[in-house]
């Protein structure tokens, strides 16, 4: 029997190939919004974690918004049925194009990162005789202690204004009919385990928004973004998310009118467990020192090892004798690169050529990332629900 407690239909699937959960996402969605209604929490779901079909039409049934970083993503949005009032558009770097298709598309919120952003959207929705509905995505200063290419809100990083540049741009908004500013927005990085760094970020929230209210303007929104982790050492054991306990975190930590509402931007922590990355041995190789598993899959079905150093549970599709001793391999993909790495002293069974081993956790930021370098050809995506296959 495998891992999903099926017969030996995965085995026989040509690999490598991506695998959801369409159960788990449902049971994910349901925490989510059981949560978010607790805590009366608006939640937009980053469409850059994953975009697949089948995963969105689940997540909009669920009621949630899109939080979308492209043109396209928009689009996407669209056509896949999120209601344009739910969208949101974040990004450091929206194209011309890119805005006048948001604004034509009236959905709900630019959430705008520059001075210089904030005229050219300015000039668009004049000669659209439009009002933009704006957020300012603000810079807050604050460390989420993790990776340093996933972060996103200090001083260092390219993402937002200035608190100090605040005073300017505020007086730039309001002499401009063509803005409505209707919310605060901040996002401070991703996978952030150190869960205290949400209260220094809502500390810098509330002095900021009551910034805001010292000058006469309460904004109805409050973007606190996403960053809420997953857990890739134990997916088994810890498959969903804690949505009470950052909602609740959240809730407690912001100091906001009753006219306020608290929004969300989570991508990870609702789809990154419910996808995994199934894949063959190619071939076993030892040098002195090292005994190397050579996957068919590699960085260009999943980048994040190679990218962001980041680590993936790794086990065989096939349940074995848990008595069995266990080898310490590095596994590692055919891509002509040496960053091609998965894991390196990655504890497995006797593994040997044509094994199938599953790489957990790859529902975010995997497929959609994936690449054809070296000309090579998209992984084939799976799904199953209610314990079966589906083809």
């Amino acid at each position: 029997m495998n891992l999903y407690g099926l017969t030996n239909e995965l085995v026989t699937l040509p690999t490598p190939y991506y695998l959801y959960d369409l159960d788990l996402l449902n049971q994910t969605l349901l925490v989510a919004k059981t949560a978010a209604k607790k805590y009366n929490i608006h939640v937009h779901y980053a469409l850059k974690a994953n975009h697949n079909d089948p995963l969105l039409k689940k997540i909009i049934a669920t009621g949630f918004g899109a939080d979308c970083v492209s043109g396209p993503e928009i689009e996407k949005a669209l056509e896949s049925g999120f209601s344009n009032d739910k969208i949101l558009m974040a990004g450091v770097g929206k194209s011309d194009q890119e805005i006048a298709y948001a604004l034509d598309a009236n959905i709900a919120c630019l959430n705008c990162e520059s001075l210089e952003e904030l005229q050219v959207i300015a000039t668009i929705a004049s000669s659209k005789k439009l009002i933009a509905p704006i957020a300012l995505r603000i810079n807050p200063d604050v460390a989420s202690f993790t990776h340093q290419y996933i972060t996103t809100g200090t001083e260092d990083d390219k993402f937002g204004i200035a608190i100090n540049d605040l005073q300017v741009v505020l007086k730039y908004i309001q002499e401009q009919p063509s803005l409505n500013l209707i919310g605060l927005h901040f996002h401070i990085g991703s996978q952030i385990s150190d869960n205290s760094v949400f209260d220094a970020l809502c500390e810098q929230v509330n002095k900021i928004n009551k910034w805001f209210i010292n000058q006469g303007i309460q904004l109805p929104i409050i973007n606190m973004g996403g960053g809420l982790s997953i857990d890739y050492l134990d997916p088994v054991k810890n498959s969903i998310a804690n949505f009470d306990a950052h909602f609740s975190r959240l809730r407690n930590g912001l100091q906001i009118s009753e006219i306020q509402q608290i929004h969300v931007e989570l991508g990870r922590s609702i789809v990154g467990q419910c996808g995994n990355l199934v894949s063959k041995i190619l071939y076993k190789k030892k040098t002195a020192k090292i005994e190397f598993l050579i996957l068919d899959a590699g960085m260009t079905e999943l980048i994040r090892p190679a990218l962001y150093q980041a680590f993936h549970h790794i086990e065989p599709l096939e349940i074995t004798d848990d008595k069995l001793p266990l080898h310490n391999y590095t596994v590692v993909g055919p891509i002509c690169e040496s960053s091609d790495t998965f894991g390196k002293d990655i504890s497995l069974p006797l593994s040997e050529r044509g094994d199938i081993l599953v790489i957990r956790s790859a529902g975010a930021y995997g497929e959609v990332m994936s690449s054809n370098y070296n000309l090579r050809k998209k992984a084939t995506i799976f799904y199953m629900e209610n314990k079966k296959l589906l083809l």
